[in-house]
């Protein structure tokens, strides 16, 4: 393993979001200097994995530690205290209000990240820099007819909607279910598709929109289709027209870009990174979080529009502006910045 210049952490076990975006940097990142990785979870294969121990032992020169969670802040500050010789960087994500043992903890770092504005809005000092998370376009990409694509799916209805995300009402499924019943009744083109898992928590919720939707006789366009796995998403998204994300809270949110550059309009709320990327009536519609009302008439709206052209400005807008060469790029750029000051 070659000697690393910047160490990554990596302390959940469980895969989450902040595993996925650090995981899909990773290999542009380490094409441009060496790295390790402290814990070796969910890792590419040959990825160099380092061990606290060896941690505490680098203190021939200073290297950089990026840090996205608490206790991977409290790694780097106690290997700093034992004698590593080390920079650390904090990415904060969080859109509420950090306690004080974070902020006391935010406050020996040698630099804060953020990823969106909104993110920035809760910091008591402004972030040395934002980055926001790209996409891979190598597997969200345009389809060669999106009528076509829909068709491939095999689902009723001219068109598609989805929503992707687990089945719970922080994602506001029921929202967009609430706001397209009485649309639906009067459009028999657009069919409806729930992609994601739903716990035993949440079986009661699902079940009370399902009663909903049957009530309305609407079972056959508004589909709850499951959780899928990874690698049929890429074809899901392509297969739509509209992609709704309403959530009521949301870290950064990568369904939006991901939709976007599956060439799909989207119906989004002001949650996460969302009022930074998308423009709204160019690339869809923006909501406010929680408001029934305004996600229905947004969604009627959209019902009416363009939804190919707006799709198609919506990739041409993340080629542009959310890629994770990009991302990549903006965090070397970054981590050479600290490791000179």
């Amino acid at each position: 393993m070659a000697v690393p210049d910047l160490i990554l952490g990596n302390s959940n076990k469980r895969f989450s979001g902040v595993t996925s975006t650090m995981l899909q940097t990773l290999p542009e990142v380490q094409s441009s200097m060496p790295l390790a990785v402290l814990g070796k979870h969910h890792l590419p294969e040959n990825t160099p994995v380092l061990s606290f121990r060896d941690l505490v032992k680098l203190n021939d020169k200073a290297r950089l530690f990026h840090a996205r969670r608490n206790d991977e802040m409290i790694q780097a500050l106690a290997a700093r205290k034992l004698g590593a010789k080390l920079k650390i960087v904090f990415t904060s994500t969080a859109q509420r209000h950090h306690s004080k043992f974070t902020r006391w903890l935010m406050a020996q770092m040698d630099g804060i990240l953020t990823t969106c504005s909104a993110a920035e809005s809760y910091l008591e000092n402004k972030a040395d820099v934002m980055i926001p998370h790209g996409i891979d376009l190598d597997r969200f990409q345009v389809p060669a007819d999106k009528k076509q694509a829909w068709q491939k799916l095999g689902f009723p209805g001219e068109y598609g909607i989805g929503i992707f995300g687990r089945v719970r009402p922080q994602k506001g499924i029921d929202l967009l279910v609430d706001a397209a019943i009485p649309l639906l009744k009067k459009d028999p083109a657009p069919t409806i598709i729930i992609v994601g898992e739903t716990t035993p928590k949440f079986r009661d919720y699902q079940n009370q929109l399902q009663s909903k939707i049957d009530d309305a006789g609407l079972s056959q366009r508004i589909i709850f289709h499951g959780k899928r796995p990874g690698s049929e998403l890429p074809a899901l998204f392509q297969g739509m027209s509209l992609v709704a994300a309403l959530s009521r809270n949301e870290g950064f949110g990568l369904t939006v870009p991901e939709a976007m550059a599956s060439q799909c309009a989207v119906l989004a709320s002001h949650a996460g990174a969302w009022k930074d990327i998308v423009t709204d009536g160019l690339h869809g519609s923006l909501v406010p979080c929680d408001d029934l009302d305004a996600t229905r008439e947004k969604l009627a709206l959209l019902l009416k529009a363009d939804l190919l052209k707006m799709g198609q400005a919506g990739r041409a807008h993340v080629e542009e502006n959310y890629t994770v060469k990009r991302e990549a790029a903006a965090l070397v750029d970054y981590y050479q910045s600290v490791l000179k000051s």
